[in-house]
């Protein structure tokens, strides 16, 4: 049996391992979860409910060891993994009612009536960086619209999402999950198997090709597809809660997050003031290992995302950029917090999503022109303007799926990318219902 070993990101110690399953094991994982989705779908939307809401509720027996082991993984410190296991566990209950709410049959009138019903199987696959939130997202509705899921996380943590698994299966039903652990080689053979359904979060790269997968057989899709998020910081802005925006947007999980603040288009009128102050936050910022003290920023979660980020700095050196902090080359795993300003479009820096702890700045005179600039992308999932009266008037313009005024995208409405960033959506009533098949019975 061919073995998946997890590893440090720090110091490349293995953590432990976990069976591979192997694209001919696929169908046999596959035909195991249209058996389990049978007695799975024919529950009440209430039974299910309850059934979810009771293997969440014993996740608390495995919160600490989860919270340790995506410290342990991908370098997030302490606090920050324990926010987003304690998030996942606690929030439960409330996105299982809403989701079931969402999901409930609707009359219509004339004896007609909408019904939510379940598509079948269901492939959840996951990414790192949140490896159990952002698995969650798209766990959740698809088990409580009735389907089977068979998730296949990141080779990166694999350990995060066994014991996920594995503690949710002690209360939920046999096979109505399975996990399915791997490289790209098994994500491959999950999307062209038999399934209904995938949910994906992950690269641009990687949701073209899955999309071609799934057009043979027209499977449901949902994806995130990373983003470049820019950011506009106009005359008007209060600089210093834009500074603090921008830094924190930038640094958080050390940048690497689908809706990092990747751009930061400032008015020339307040550049200088602006880069002085994002110099002396981003300086405060410390860089380490997750079990040490006053530490912001852990490390790149392998030498393949930190050379490509490398990559982006010295091409951004080679072409002009000013390095206000930090330099353009770094030892792995570590990338300290850098900031550059004068980027142009025709840098990586510029035209690529990062995942790394830069501030990348640019000035401009004309607002037309940052507009311009920020739109000038493939991407499109978050957007941020920071300024006083015309701020929101700027932001109808920008072409994303989630803008912030004086704030980060995202937030209260569903999760949602433009342009190339996002294919369907997940969150709210809209967004849980995209995990099942819609029917109109008509009495």
């Amino acid at each position: 049996m061919s073995m998946l070993i997890s590893y440090d990101p720090i110091n490349r110690i293995a953590l432990g391992e976990v069976p591979i399953t192997t694209a001919e094991q696929i169908p046999s994982v596959v035909k195991h979860a249209k058996n389990a989705q049978k007695a799975w779908a024919a529950l009440s939307l209430n039974e299910r409910q309850q059934k979810v809401t009771l293997a969440y509720e014993h996740l608390v027996k495995a919160q600490e060891a989860l919270t340790l082991l995506i410290s342990k993984e991908m370098g997030k410190d302490y606090r920050r993994a324990s926010y987003e296991v304690g998030g996942t566990i606690q929030n439960s209950d409330y996105f299982c009612q809403e989701i079931a709410h969402a999901l409930a049959p609707e009359p219509q009138g004339h004896g007609a009536q909408v019904q939510y019903r379940p598509l079948g199987v269901v492939a959840v696959i996951s990414p790192w960086n949140y490896p159990l939130a952002m698995a969650n997202n798209l766990l959740l509705p698809a088990l409580m619209a009735g389907n089977s899921v068979v998730l296949k996380p990141s080779e990166e943590t694999p350990l995060v999402a066994d014991l996920f698994v594995k503690t949710l299966n002690e209360i939920l039903p046999e096979g109505v999950l399975q996990v399915a652990h791997g490289d790209a080689v098994t994500g491959k053979a999950l999307v062209n198997a038999d399934i209904n359904m995938v949910a994906f979060t992950g690269s641009l790269a990687a949701g073209k090709h899955i999309m071609a997968s799934a057009a043979s057989s027209l499977k449901r899709l949902v994806m995130e597809l990373g983003g470049n998020d820019p950011m506009i910081v106009m005359a008007s802005a209060d600089i210093d809660e834009a500074v603090q925006f921008a830094v924190a947007s930038s640094f958080e999980n050390a940048g690497q997050m689908c809706t990092s603040t990747e751009r930061v288009y400032v008015d020339t009128r307040i550049a200088d003031e602006f880069e002085q102050k994002v110099v002396a936050l981003a300086r405060r910022y410390r860089v380490g290992a997750w079990d040490q003290n006053n530490v912001n920023i852990g490390p790149i979660v392998n030498q393949k995302q930190h050379q490509a980020v490398i990559s982006q700095l010295k091409d951004a050196e080679a072409k002009g950029a000013r390095f206000l902090l930090g330099a353009a080359d770094y030892e792995p795993p570590f990338i300290q917090p850098t900031v550059v300003a004068d980027i142009t479009p025709d840098m990586c820096l510029e035209r690529d999503e990062t995942f790394g702890p830069i501030v990348a700045i640019s000035r401009y005179k004309h607002i037309s022109e940052a507009v311009e600039r920020a739109n000038a992308s493939p991407y499109g999932l978050g957007a941020a303007v920071f300024g006083g009266a015309g701020a929101a008037a700027v932001a109808e313009q920008m072409e994303a799926g989630m803008v912030g005024v004086n704030q980060g995208a995202g937030g209260a409405g569903p999760w949602v990318g433009a342009k190339q960033s996002g294919f369907g959506f997940h969150g709210t009533s809209a967004g849980h219902r995209q995990f099942a098949q819609v029917r109109v019975i008509s009495k």
